[in-house]
């Protein structure tokens, strides 16, 4: 995220977010990184090479199980896993939580909006016509130019 930084992650936080995620439900590794992703609103996203050899290591030690279906592995825990999670609650805690960057609430709002905007592109490429694939390029260079000329301009209110 831009405006401000969380903290970076230590030893064990992949390990710590993957058995809370796991807790809630089976979620396969893209998933993992996603929903770590998304509830740091952007402050930590573990790379795969972080990720992947921590569930490995999960697996070899028994918390964790993992069930191949259409091509996907996903993970789930296994008894010994819910056991652990439920005698190590202060390690399986929500590392994301530590990790959010320090931002407003202006900051938060309009990278929220642009997330929106984001996917409401998404949709028009998805589902729109050439004609309004071509619109929403027009609207997309218009609200560039916009963006620019904010910074271009006097701050608001000096004259």
């Amino acid at each position: 995220g831009w405006g401000g930084r969380g903290r970076k992650a230590k030893r064990g936080d992949v390990r710590a977010a993957i058995l809370a995620l796991l807790s809630e439900e089976p979620r396969n590794g893209y998933q993992i990184i996603q929903e770590i992703a998304e509830r740091s609103e952007g402050g930590w996203k573990p790379s795969p090479g972080a990720v992947y050899p921590a569930l490995q290591q999960l697996t070899d030690e028994g918390l964790v199980i993992s069930e191949e279906s259409e091509g996907r592995k996903t993970f789930r825990l296994t008894e010994a896993g819910r056991n652990y999670i439920e005698s190590h609650a202060d390690e399986v805690r929500a590392p994301w939580d530590e990790m959010r960057p320090d931002i407003d609430d202006n900051t938060a709002d309009l990278w929220h909006i642009a997330r929106q905007s984001a996917f409401a592109m998404m949709q028009v490429l998805q589902t729109g016509s050439d004609a309004q694939i071509r619109e929403a390029r027009k609207t997309l260079i218009e609200t560039r130019r916009k963006l620019y000329q904010i910074l271009a301009d006097d701050e608001p209110g000096e004259e």
